[in-house]
């Protein structure tokens, strides 16, 4: 078979195409390849440590990387700002209080009690550390709701009317604050004591020796008059 020349032509021309179509493929299926500059691998080392805290690591204290994560934290709504003193520690606190547990129950109220209001010294370990804690930045009059976690009430064991690890919730009122417990009874005035003896006068009168040191009139000095003769037993 004799081929043309066209027909020659043709035949090369389909050849280069196919050529050029299978290069192109072939470069399209391989997966290009990207290599980092040191800048940005170095970035990108610095981008994932952690920041230290200065805080956290004060002076003096080998430092460590991450951060701190809270275990507990008591938690506040001030639902009146009060307009009285600011609260003070170690002073007496009289509240009105209601608590409640996380499911709605409640548990104590000082309204369900006859009488004055609950006094107590504020910091002094007398009542749970959330209270002891929870009255900072209040004033009196004022009303707060608190948050309490467990291990900042009655811990892991509770007590009666209170579950193990029972978070609770209190409705708070600062009534007053005194430095004395507002309960207790005043002290009885004492009688004012004796004044002591003048010293600057003499205990007796001065003898005058003009005078009689008796109101007992002198013997008399008639010898027939008897002087006293004491009587004989009989």
């Amino acid at each position: 078979m004799t081929r043309t020349p066209v027909g020659i032509a043709l035949a090369t021309l389909l050849a280069t195409a196919a050529f050029a179509q299978t290069s192109a493929t072939s470069t399209s299926r391989r997966p290009a390849t990207h290599r980092p500059s040191k800048a940005t691998s170095s970035a990108a080392g610095k981008t994932a440590a952690v920041p230290v805290n200065p805080a956290d690591n004060p002076p003096n204290v080998p430092p460590v990387q991450g951060s701190p994560k809270p275990l507990y934290a008591l938690r506040y709504v001030d639902t009146v700002v009060g307009t009285g003193d600011p609260a003070v520690p170690r002073k007496w606190y009289t509240v009105r209080y209601t608590g409640w547990l996380t499911d709605g129950t409640k548990f104590d109220s000082s309204y369900d009690h006859p009488g004055r209001p609950f006094a107590f010294p504020y910091g002094a370990r007398r009542v749970i550390l959330g209270w002891d804690t929870g009255f900072e930045g209040m004033r009196v009059g004022g009303k707060r709701r608190l948050y309490i976690p467990y291990q900042l009430a009655y811990g892991e064991a509770g007590r009666t009317g209170i579950p193990p690890k029972a978070d609770l919730i209190f409705d708070l009122e600062l009534v007053a604050m005194s430095d004395t417990d507002p309960a207790a009874a005043p002290p009885t005035p004492t009688e004012p004591a004796t004044p002591p003896p003048d010293t600057t006068k003499p205990a007796t009168e001065p003898v005058d020796p003009t005078k009689p040191t008796s109101a007992t009139p002198p013997p008399s000095s008639n010898p027939s008059k008897p002087q006293n003769t004491p009587t004989p037993p009989k």
